[in-house]
């Protein structure tokens, strides 16, 4: 199992680093661009890709490929003719895809921001559209040589892609604020190349592999027509929020859990399952906890400067301490659904996510009237822990491998009682350190104070009630 962890933490410390380096970019967005039209415009056509890369990368992909493509390494059968067949054939539909999504701008936006419409917002964000939505294309068939790496043990290799978007947004920030250049379509140029460069490194690395794509005609074989069966169902379940952990835990948790099964290895496929729910558990309880708790001071620190006031930093705030709470759901369902994919059952991931789904519009409406913009935060929020409880009863009759084990039991009330010891502690450390945080020249180094008061509670916290053991710590000083 310390493989498996430290697979986790190096993809999870990538991913991280990549979330850094996204703070940075969104916080030179919100200097330069505030939340003016120009904003709300590049937001809407670069969240269209982004929302269907959820649905064809880290989904359907992720958990429709993997399982079959991990199937054929452990035989040693098959598996690199299958995967060439699959990369030409999603590279076709991709083709095809962008093009309709292009000309299908403006209902694309209406459907997105209806709001928009009638004003100048709207043309903008057509415009931006139809320059970013061809990252769609080139995200997605990252995404796809990203699982045969991940089937092969490579996870550092793709995990650490990501973050040459976030530079490649930076410096075009950077070069556009020098050359005078319109910040709102600089961004919506990069955003296909920062694609292009994701997809150059990866097919780099999936060189080195042995792996090296060839484009033929797509042929419809047993094992194409599989993968579509299963693609179908997951297309709608990948589509849901993701964060540092639930990527790392499940990108991992889904190979490991497809070659223990395969090898018919029930007790394995337990350990795995629980080790590493429990350890995604053991950084997302606190970072929960810390978000309700502090959601005020960080936003104020980090956003509020420039064309972004007062009035957006409290909307802000509220909304990240709403999705917050549903931190741990998001998590949990990237861990109870590789149980469901690697026994290439994606039906009812699909149905469960399905009636999420309609939870989620259905909370986002009705509450819209009464609670203003929270609305859509609370139903995202909501629905997400509706999915895991799905999730957790479909997964009951599934065997020992998908139930919970003595210490992880042991260990789940060790971590929530060792978070809440941390969010009291921060909340005390806010109140102490407001005089600093009012001072523009020392609130950096007051939240980075507030911050570490957490981490040093959370972390004594958890090793005096045992939800961790020094030993635990280990693995992470091997990853340095």
């Amino acid at each position: 199992m310390s493989r498996m962890i430290r697979s986790i933490v190096t993809l999870g410390g990538w991913t991280l680093v990549s979330r850094g380096a996204g703070l940075v970019r969104e916080l030179m967005m919100a200097a330069y661009l505030g939340a003016g039209p120009v904003a709300d415009a590049f937001n809407v056509a670069f969240s269209l890709p982004n929302m269907f890369r959820r649905f064809f990368a880290e989904g359907a992909l992720n958990q429709a490929f993997v399982p079959l493509y991990s199937k054929k390494l452990q035989r040693r059968v098959g598996a690199e003719d299958f995967a060439q067949n699959a990369f030409s054939g999603l590279t076709a539909f991709l083709i095809l895809f962008t093009l309709i999504g292009t000309l299908a701008m403006p209902l694309l936006v209406w459907a997105m921001a209806a709001g928009f419409a009638g004003d100048a917002r709207f043309d903008m964000a057509v415009d931006f559209g139809r320059v970013t939505f061809v990252y769609i294309a080139f995200i997605s068939l990252f995404a796809f040589l990203a699982g045969i790496l991940n089937a092969h043990g490579h996870f550092a290799e793709a995990g650490a892609v990501p973050v040459l978007m976030n530079l490649v947004f930076i410096a075009a920030i950077l070069v556009a604020d020098r050359q005078g250049w319109d910040i709102g379509t600089t961004l919506a140029w990069t955003t296909p190349i920062t694609g292009i460069a994701q997809l150059a490194w990866t097919l780099y690395a999936a060189r080195r592999i042995g792996f090296v794509p060839r484009l033929r005609w797509p042929q419809l074989t047993p094992d194409f027509r599989r993968l579509m069966v299963n693609m179908g169902p997951a297309l709608l379940v990948g589509g849901l929020p993701l964060g540092v952990v639930a990527i790392a835990v499940g990108t991992v948790l889904l190979p490991e859990l497809s070659r223990r099964l395969q090898a018919g290895d029930s007790a394995g496929g337990r350990e795995a399952f629980n080790r590493g729910t429990e350890f995604a558990l053991f950084l997302t309880l606190p970072a929960a906890v810390a978000l309700v708790i502090i959601a005020l001071p960080i936003t104020e620190i980090l956003y509020q400067r420039g064309a972004f006031g007062a009035e957006d930093t409290a909307a802000t705030a509220l909304a990240l301490a709403i999705y917050g709470l549903g931190l741990p759901a998001f998590v949990l369902q990237k861990a109870l659904q590789p149980l469901f994919f690697a026994r290439e059952d994606t039906r009812r991931p699909f149905r469960y996510a399905l009636w999420s789904m309609v939870l989620n519009a259905a909370l986002a409406f009705g509450l819209m009237p009464w609670i203003g913009f929270s609305a859509a935060a609370w139903a995202t929020t909501l629905s997400a822990w509706v999915m895991v409880i799905q999730l957790w009863w479909g997964a009951r009759a599934m065997g020992e491998e998908a139930r919970f084990d003595a210490r992880f039991l042991s260990r789940l009330w060790r971590i929530a009682l060792a978070s809440a010891l941390m969010g009291a502690a921060l909340w005390g450390g806010w109140g102490l350190l407001q005089p600093m945080l009012d001072q523009r020249a020392y609130r950096i180094l007051g939240l980075m104070i507030l911050i570490a008061i957490g981490f040093i509670a959370y972390v004594l916290a958890a090793l005096a009630l045992r939800a961790a053991r020094p030993s635990d710590f280990k693995i992470l000083r091997r990853q340095r």
